[in-house]
């Protein structure tokens, strides 16, 4: 599946970002961005493992709420200094595609039931 490649390559991205933070947000800010990361890609693939559309779908949802909820979170690292603004904006910009992708699959899978 396509946008589970998509989500598995955006969390290795953001392994790599937040090996620059400071040692001191191992355990806050680091952590949570990584967490919510590997949750997109990990929701994609248990809903996929469901056995009807209604709970893949459900599924996908809850990954793009962790989309969300990394969003927030680059916005607070940029805004306290962990991120410079052009590195911010353009690990936005693949959240953002990667967020659409996931959008449409629910889409998509919400008019086929």
């Amino acid at each position: 599946m396509t946008v589970w490649k998509e989500g598995v390559s955006f969390a290795r991205l953001i392994y790599q970002v937040t090996e620059s933070f400071p040692s001191s947000e191992r355990f806050g800010l680091s952590m949570q961005l990584q967490r919510a990361a590997v949750s997109i890609a990990s929701n994609i693939a248990e809903g996929a493992a469901r056995k009807s559309e209604t709970d893949f779908a459900r599924f996908l949802e809850m990954s793009l709420g962790s989309a969300f909820e990394i969003e927030t979170q680059l916005i607070v690292a940029q805004e306290i200094g962990y991120l410079d603004t052009t590195r911010q904006e353009n690990i936005l910009a693949e959240l953002t595609i990667l967020q659409k992708r996931i959008n449409q699959l629910i889409t998509k899978i919400r008019h086929s039931q």
